[in-house]
């Protein structure tokens, strides 16, 4: 994920998410895609509750801090906004919309330049804090980048809400974002247009990377219980000195480089780069990058990692991460049961790096290489967050992804 040109600092200064990739065919025209979109949803919708019934989960109780928080209501559709006070980590005082009214999206269309009243975009590109809700599922196939503006909650709980087929989310230069119960898939890069960021502002946008979700010089952002698979770049990327961000409770499958967080080695001032990645389930079909770290100091706790490909975190230009409590489950690949990579190093520098396994379950052969001292005590207790064992990954990430609710009973 490179810089973008310096177009779109102009552009920005007029204003200051267990679910396997069903494999659907993209056909050539929007009512085929429309029509395949519907299949894919129930198909997905179908796998959830299978794999719930297969597990015997509990919606409460299961030591997954997050949910126990809020699921366990049943009047958890009248009590939206609760969400807000249960993040974790160094996201945890993301507000989203929680200051302001509901708004419901009724249209799936999109128009990037004039968006109709009762559209997505509509919704995030307004100054005012809002909390942004469905009417009923949709599939929303963008046009443009999805510009959102600060103090801005998507929660997709009581629909079945899909983002994909074209550009998708950006959160650019603002803050207090809240995004929960979405898929997102099948990003592709967009741009060469215009596209309007707020009520009183539009501007020329290059070329967008296809990422699923683009955090770029954000902060206090949240992205819990989405589902994401097969976009043309990351899932989640963050760079430009983003931080104070929690990554919780995901799906993600069917990808390559699934998650970038830092921008590049020269750029040193992601060393102010905290992230949270909590409770998330890394699944079929993935190959590296879960994450890649530059720079700053990444909490990675009680995630469940079933496949990766070439490894699952790494990291260049002096990152301190801290693995606590997760569950590695190494590929058959003899060559690839290594969970760390240490990238554009030589051996000294590397084992200078703050890398450590705490509490680690590694299976199939699975191992950690260390490094450094050990993460600081000050870095440790910043998290907010403590690890539970990892014999407990199982009922931590067992409704990872875009959760089924419904009104009137727990979710």
């Amino acid at each position: 994920m490179g810089i973008r040109s310096f177009m779109n600092w102009v552009f920005l200064a007029g204003f200051l998410c267990a679910h396997a990739h069903v494999g659907a065919t993209k056909l050539g025209n929007s009512s085929a895609v429309e029509e395949d979109a519907d299949s894919v949803a129930e198909m997905v919708q179908r796998s959830i509750e299978s794999k719930k019934r297969e597990l015997g989960y509990l919606s409460c109780g299961t030591g997954n801090p997050i949910d126990d928080c809020w699921r366990c209501d049943p009047n958890w559709e009248r009590n939206r906004k609760r969400l807000a006070d249960c993040g974790v980590g160094f996201g945890r005082n993301a507000v989203g919309g929680k200051n302001g009214r509901f708004y419901v999206v009724t249209s799936s269309g999109d128009d990037p330049v004039n968006p109709p009243p009762g559209t997505l975009r509509h919704a995030v590109i307004q100054t005012e804090p809002l909390w942004i809700i469905f009417k009923t599922s949709m599939f929303i196939h963008l046009k443009e980048e999805l510009i959102m503006n600060s103090f801005k909650t998507i929660d997709g709980r009581g629909a079945n809400v899909h983002i994909a087929y074209g550009p998708c989310i950006t959160i650019q230069y603002v803050t207090n974002i809240i995004i929960h119960g979405v898929h997102v898939h099948d990003c592709k890069p967009g741009g060469n247009a215009m596209v309007r960021s707020s009520p009183t502002h539009y501007g020329w946008r290059t070329r967008s990377d296809g990422d699923a979700v683009s955090i770029f010089g954000g902060s206090h952002i949240w992205v819990d219980h989405c589902s994401l698979w097969n976009c043309a770049d990351g899932l989640i990327d963050a760079v430009i000195g983003s931080t104070a961000i929690t990554i919780s409770n995901n799906h993600f499958a069917h990808h390559n480089e699934v998650m970038l967080l830092g921008h590049s080695d020269s750029y040193t001032q992601d060393s102010t780069m905290q992230v949270t990645i909590a409770f998330n389930h890394f699944g079929a079909g993935l190959v590296q990058r879960m994450p890649r770290c530059r720079h700053g100091y990444f909490h990675v706790v009680n995630n469940d990692y079933t496949h990766w490909e070439m490894y699952a975190i790494g990291g260049s230009a002096n990152p301190t991460i801290n693995s606590q409590g997760n569950r590695y489950l190494a590929p058959a690949n003899p060559f690839a049961k290594e969970v760390t990579k240490h990238e554009n190093c030589n051996g000294n520098e590397c084992q200078g790096w703050n890398w450590r396994s705490e509490g680690d379950l590694m299976l199939n052969g699975a191992f950690f290489t260390s490094s450094g001292a050990g993460a600081s005590a000050s870095y440790a207790k910043a998290s907010s967050l403590g690890a539970r064992p990892s014999s407990m990954v199982g009922p931590l990430t067992g409704n990872a992804g875009v959760l089924h609710c419904r009104a009137r009973a727990r979710c």
